[in-house]
């Protein structure tokens, strides 16, 4: 399905102007990863430990007057959400003992709003070990990942798409740490999930770039590799379009029709499509450019 028809777009023209945007993203991403290991930035229960629980009530209640009973009754750290549809109230107190805050929250509750009974729909408990042992096996399995995406691309092409196709990835996973970290979303394991489900996306629309790309160097070996690369880049955009629009429309979906409870991993994949689109067009191929270069200026010394 051709939307655009052919197209003569100088991508590695830009090559400039997107690199100093993506080392932006990148900063903005890395002090969010750090802030994730430390435990700084705003951590979900998975990974910083607490108690989670969701109830439904039979009549609509208003946050405020959950909060003053939940005072009232000397449970002063939750983070209460309400969720629209069917008088549901979603309970999080992070960092807290297992078992005891489910207690009090329901005693609270039962005390204050005796009119209005409740149910508890569902509750995850889980310890302050635990989450800090979850936290640092996320960040050690997507290295793992990075490490294992760069090892594939140097044997399927060449160690320079490789080394394009990984930092065009870590790119991918920084921006939506970066956009987490500034608009103060939850980190938990379904932000993680949409992360690496992100990067394996973001790493088939590059695979596709740099398998044309390889084609078109095979065929014109004495063209100007910023033409061959560019030829490339256009020959490829309405696929692109087409899946990114897919995925994109998928994800929209999910966001806007799924509910609360997979909001924020919707938010994620989102922002992890439009940005995957973007890396694997005007950042893993001026990096692999760049690098090929680089490797023709050596061969011209050493001529």
């Amino acid at each position: 399905m051709e939307l655009l028809g052919k197209t003569n777009i100088d991508f590695i023209g830009m090559r400039n102007i997107s690199f100093i945007i993506s080392i932006i993203i990148s900063i903005v991403g890395i002090i969010g990863v750090i802030q994730v290991g430390r435990g700084a930035a705003n951590m979900g229960i998975d990974f910083s430990g607490g108690t989670s629980m969701q109830l439904k009530f039979s009549k609509p209640i208003a946050i405020a007057d959950a909060r003053i009973a939940l005072h009232k009754n000397c449970v002063a750290k939750a983070d209460l959400q309400e969720i629209k549809d069917g008088n549901k109230l979603l309970v999080k107190m992070a960092g807290a003992a297992v078992g005891k805050p489910s207690e009090m929250v329901q005693t609270a509750f039962k005390k204050e709003f005796a009119d209005n009974p409740f149910t508890v729909e569902s509750s995850t408990e889980i310890g302050p070990s635990i989450g800090d042992k979850l936290r640092k096996d996320t960040l050690i399995a997507s290295f793992l990942s990075m490490l294992g995406i760069i090892l594939y691309i140097a044997w399927r092409f060449d160690f320079k798409f490789g080394v394009g196709a990984t930092l065009a990835t870590m790119h991918d996973c920084l921006a939506m740490f970066a956009a987490f970290y500034l608009m103060n979303k939850e980190i938990n394991l379904l932000f993680i999930t949409a992360v690496l489900t992100i990067a394996g996306y973001s790493l088939t629309d590059t695979v596709v770039v740099f398998d044309r790309i390889r084609e078109n160097l095979h065929k014109n070996l004495k063209g100007a590799l910023h033409n061959i690369f560019n030829d490339s880049l256009n020959e490829v955009l309405s696929r692109t379009i087409v899946t990114s629009l897919t995925v994109f429309l998928a994800s929209a979906s999910l966001f806007l029709f799924g509910g609360e409870v997979i909001h924020d991993f919707a938010f994620a994949l989102l922002v992890g499509v439009i940005v995957g689109t973007y890396s694997s067009t005007f950042v893993a191929s001026p990096i692999v450019l760049l690098l090929e270069n680089r490797a023709l200026a050596k061969q011209a010394e050493t001529a």
